[in-house]
């Protein structure tokens, strides 16, 4: 999908995530003595661009909720940046708890402005397991027993967080599907579907799993001082045998897998049961809109994926 900053031709969908991105808006973080440094654009901005974009591409009210029935809107991952930007200025697991619920709200409440708009169908990710972030293997390494998971070598802390995000998260979906029968909301396991990956990466053609390909000669190949792409970095030889591309985010070779598993069975309810034909490719994801396949809206915190 295009990038919706990048302009251009949006009648056969939009992609409106941006590098950085978070759910809750600046003043949220400054209420909290924490002064925004990354970049403004919060989900609540990214549902506004939309509310702007869709009259130049469905000028009646018809036509805005044909268009809005028939397309697909995959709202996600959200969420990883708010906790990211805490997690790297050390602030404690009780306060980024209490941000959880607050998270989940801001996607609660763009999910239903846009069923309100006329949306039927959703694809909402839950958020990957941060644990096994190179990134933050290398600036938490401990020694305490029990720290690192024994099966995937992943920071235990880190990822029951995410699974604690991700629980209120489904709890949230939950409570919208049954507030709204008539939609279909997905929730696309990324969590499960990333954590399969390191319990067995070498059977999945991964050689390098804790480390990412471009970033430093630090461990895990991760430095805050020296991240990819900055003067000193340096990239591998072959991505495809390494799960994390820069430290924080994946390489294409995991994502695929990780889209494939959506597309199997890390989705609930399974797509299979959701969607036409039962069996899919990456390429027949438009099998979940009718009629016109081409139509589908991203919003995504972080600009990795879609």
């Amino acid at each position: 999908m295009p990038p919706y900053l990048g302009g251009g031709d949006f009648l056969n969908g939009a992609n409106f995530a941006v590098g950085g991105a978070t759910a809750l808006d600046y003043s949220f973080f400054r209420e909290r003595g924490v002064e925004p440094t990354w970049t403004p654009h919060s989900l609540n901005e990214q549902m506004q661009w939309f509310k702007k974009l869709l009259p130049s591409i469905a000028s009646t009210e018809s036509e805005r909720s044909d268009l809005m029935s028939k397309s697909l809107f995959l709202l996600g991952e959200v969420g990883g940046n708010d906790y990211n930007h805490l997690i790297i200025r050390g602030k404690s697991l009780d306060e980024l708890h209490e941000l959880v619920p607050n998270v989940i709200g801001a996607i609660s409440a763009a999910i239903t402005e846009l069923i309100n708009l006329g949306a039927k169908k959703f694809v909402v990710p839950g958020n990957f397991p941060i644990g096994c972030v190179p990134l933050y293997l290398a600036i938490f390494p401990s020694e305490k027993e029990g720290y690192y998971n024994k099966e995937t070598k992943c920071i235990q802390w880190l990822n029951e967080f995410t699974e604690y995000h991700n629980q209120l998260l489904q709890e949230a979906l939950d409570k919208i599907r049954n507030l709204h029968p008539d939609v279909s909301v997905i929730y696309a396991d990324y969590y499960g579907a990333t954590l399969n990956i390191y319990r067995a990466p070498l059977q999945f053609g991964f050689t390098v799993p804790l480390n990412s390909c471009c970033g430093s000669d630090a461990p895990h190949n991760c430095s805050l001082s020296v991240m990819c792409g900055n003067p000193g970095s340096s990239v591998c030889p072959d991505p495809s045998k390494y799960i994390s591309w820069d430290g924080l985010h994946f390489t294409e070779a995991t994502y695929k897998i990780i889209i494939q598993g959506v597309l199997g069975s890390y989705a609930v309810p399974p797509l299979s049961e959701t969607c036409r034909d039962g069996e899919f490719k990456i390429s027949q994801l438009h099998h979940c809109t009718d009629d016109n396949p081409t139509n589908s809206v991203t919003y995504d915190a972080m600009s990795s994926f879609i």
